[in-house]
């Protein structure tokens, strides 16, 4: 609580030692006149003059007293720590004094001075010190915690001298976690200026700051900024060694007032770099509002951004198809808490895309007129050492669900593939090419549904993406591991990712397979390398070994590529859209391609990892897979083979 002694706090805290215990000397010497003084008005009842005899008592109480207080280590004590045990010390000492001075004045005698004074005296000059010392404790304690709470907030710039950025500095004006210390603006104009009671500062002084100032945050509060303007600021920033936290977008903002709760770690596509485009509308809504849509796969990462993508366009009814009981549940409660004004029915209904019946009944009970198959195992190694049922998940289930959908008179089914699936190493991305061959097949049947399939490469915040995982890692202090330093990938946010699909989607006149523009790819060295210098940290490498977090290599995981393309061939076309375009690749007809996959099943069935292989590798073209076998059942079967034979 603010009272008037306030501001004297600090200036009498930052004094020396000894300039403190000076200024206690004089007080305790101003308390023995005082209580002289006091003394005699309750022996008379009336004031007097100290002087005379008067004079005299009040030149012993000073006389007698500070030695003795001087002796018993009152001057030693941190007054703004004061307790019972330094209360009890001033109150010995003065026994003490008071035994002398009572000797004097009230055993003894002195000629003109009443014997009472000698008891009264003491009994006050207790009181007065005890309260000063009280007071001491509750005035400059409670500012002491005060200021040191202050100089422990992490002190921070905020970037961006405009309207947000004056209304993050008045939000943050009683924040315990940061002090806001001045401005970063690129306008020359502004520098050296005074806004809002904080310093306008040029952001080429940034490193130096950091130095002079102890800069630990740099908070960027510039929501309208656009991509490859904050990516600059971005570069000038990282060699600073500070952590970054920026505001969301306007849009997000919702042009309402800012809060220290809206500030967080940088959005994902902020490391991406990626320009964002905005969605077409038309292309947005076609085939979602007002109509029946089912999303399979609804509890995944991709699954649930176009479920929450779809609802904001409100579709008459969203059927959210998932497996798991607690992803379903999750979304479910998401959206449902999302909708106010509950203009869709939302649906939650338990399901595997591979129970054809189970599939069939959701179909013909809700006649969903649009299906986004986004139900997959997509995790590489994890596929790679469980192929039998990687293939029957992405491939039978893909099949089941589009067979489900014909029958039952779905428009449109669109499958959400992978680059994985362009000439792969791997069994998740030969079954995911499988399943679009699944679908080219089927729609050269004639059939009302139209189906087409959209590829694209990995989207950043995903379950299994190197980004949340990254930052995990430095927050335990390191190593961030990666598996090669020559890894390089395509990357897209979810939510670009799933506006996308529902885009695409809306082009496809049948069979089409769609490829997103994922621009250009990125090495993951270089984005994990961003991800530790914007938070704040150095990479610890041979030409830095004294930085903060050290990168591990760990080796190529089973079937995991060096790098990964999205198209078979070198002929894509472009659509309407600038990011979505459409590859034209060889496919086999439905009657051919149905009797392999009947002999596929039944291996499957028997989990003969090796025919497996071979046959994968038939249907597949490109597909190249490593040459061990990882499934853990053969690799298990295999040891005891080999331990009987010995």
């Amino acid at each position: 609580m603010y009272t008037p002694l306030t501001k004297f706090a600090a200036p009498v805290l930052s004094l020396p030692r000894f300039a403190k215990r000076m200024v206690v000397l004089i007080i305790d010497m101003g308390l023995c006149v005082l209580t002289v003084w006091l003394a005699y008005y309750l022996r008379l009842g009336e004031f007097i003059a100290l002087s005379g005899n008067a004079l005299l008592t009040t030149g012993w109480s000073m006389a007698l007293a500070l030695p003795v207080f001087i002796v018993m280590g009152l001057y030693r004590a941190i007054f703004r720590y004061s307790g019972w045990p330094a209360l009890l010390a001033v109150a010995q000492a003065i026994g003490i004094y008071g035994l002398l001075y009572a000797s004097i004045f009230t055993a003894m005698g002195v000629s003109g001075v009443p014997r009472t004074i000698g008891i009264i005296q003491p009994i006050l000059l207790l009181l007065f010190v005890g309260a000063s010392r009280a007071f001491a404790r509750v005035w400059l304690g409670d500012q002491y915690r005060s200021i040191l709470k202050q100089g422990a907030r992490a002190k921070v710039l905020i970037y961006g001298a405009g309207s947000t950025g004056r209304q993050l500095v008045a939000a943050m004006a009683n924040s315990h976690e940061m002090q806001v210390v001045g401005f970063l603006d690129d306008d020359d104009r502004l520098h050296g200026h005074v806004l809002n009671g904080q310093p306008i500062y040029n952001p080429v002084d940034l490193n130096q700051l950091v130095a002079t100032l102890g800069i630990s945050d740099v908070l960027l509060a510039m929501p309208g900024l656009n991509r490859k303007s904050r990516n600059d600021i971005l570069i000038r920033i990282r060699a600073a060694r500070v952590a970054v936290r920026t505001l969301p977008s306007m849009t997000e903002l919702a042009q309402g007032k800012v809060s220290v709760s809206d500030l967080r770690e940088l959005d994902i596509d902020d490391l991406l770099g990626r320009e964002a485009v905005a969605p077409n509308h038309i292309l947005l809504v076609k085939n979602i509002s007002g109509k029946v849509v089912l999303v399979t796969g609804a509890g995944g990462s991709i699954g649930s951004e176009l479920c929450r993508q779809i609802l904001a366009v409100k579709p008459a009814k969203l059927l959210l198809i998932e497996q798991s009981e607690f992803a379903l549940y999750a979304i479910h409660q998401e959206l449902e808490e999302k909708q106010t004004q509950k203009n869709s029915v939302l649906v939650p209904l338990l399901a595997s895309v591979q129970d054809v019946d189970r599939m069939r009944e959701i179909m013909a009970t809700w006649q969903p007129d649009t299906v986004y198959h986004a139900a997959a195992y997509k995790h590489v190694p994890l596929v790679e050492h469980n192929p039998s049922e990687g293939i029957k998940n992405n491939v039978l289930g893909t099949l089941r669900t589009a067979q489900a959908a014909a029958e039952n008179g779905v428009a449109d089914f669109v499958l959400i593939s992978t680059d994985k699936a362009v000439r792969p190493t791997n069994i998740m991305g030969a079954s995911k090419r499988l399943a679009e061959l699944v679908l080219q097949a089927l729609a050269t049947q004639s059939s009302s549904t139209r189906f087409s399939m959209v590829r694209f490469g990995n989207v950043l915040g995903s379950s299994g993406s190197v980004v949340p995982r990254f930052r995990q890692q430095i927050r335990d202090g390191g190593p961030v591991t990666l598996t090669h330093p020559d890894i390089t990938r395509y990357f897209m946010t979810i939510p670009e990712a799933a506006q996308l699909v529902i885009q695409a989607g809306a082009m496809a006149k049948g069979g089409d397979v769609f490829v997103l523009d994922m621009g250009q790819p990125v090495k993951i060295m270089d984005l994990a390398c961003r991800i530790i210098e914007l938070s704040g940290l150095q990479v610890k490498n041979a030409d830095n070994p004294d930085g903060d977090i050290d990168i591990e290599i760990t080796g190529l995981r089973p079937g995991e590529k060096l790098y990964e393309e999205l198209l078979i061939g070198d002929n894509p076309r472009s659509t309407s859209h600038p990011r979505i375009m459409k590859a034209h690749e060889e496919h086999m007809g439905w009657d051919e391609l149905e009797q392999k996959l009947r002999s596929l099943e039944m291996v499957l069935n028997i989990n003969d990892v090796a025919v497996i292989r071979l046959m994968m590798q038939q249907l597949v073209p490109g597909y190249t897979p490593d040459d061990e076998i990882v499934d853990w059942v053969y690799m298990e079967q295999e040891a005891e083979a080999l331990a009987l034979s010995r």
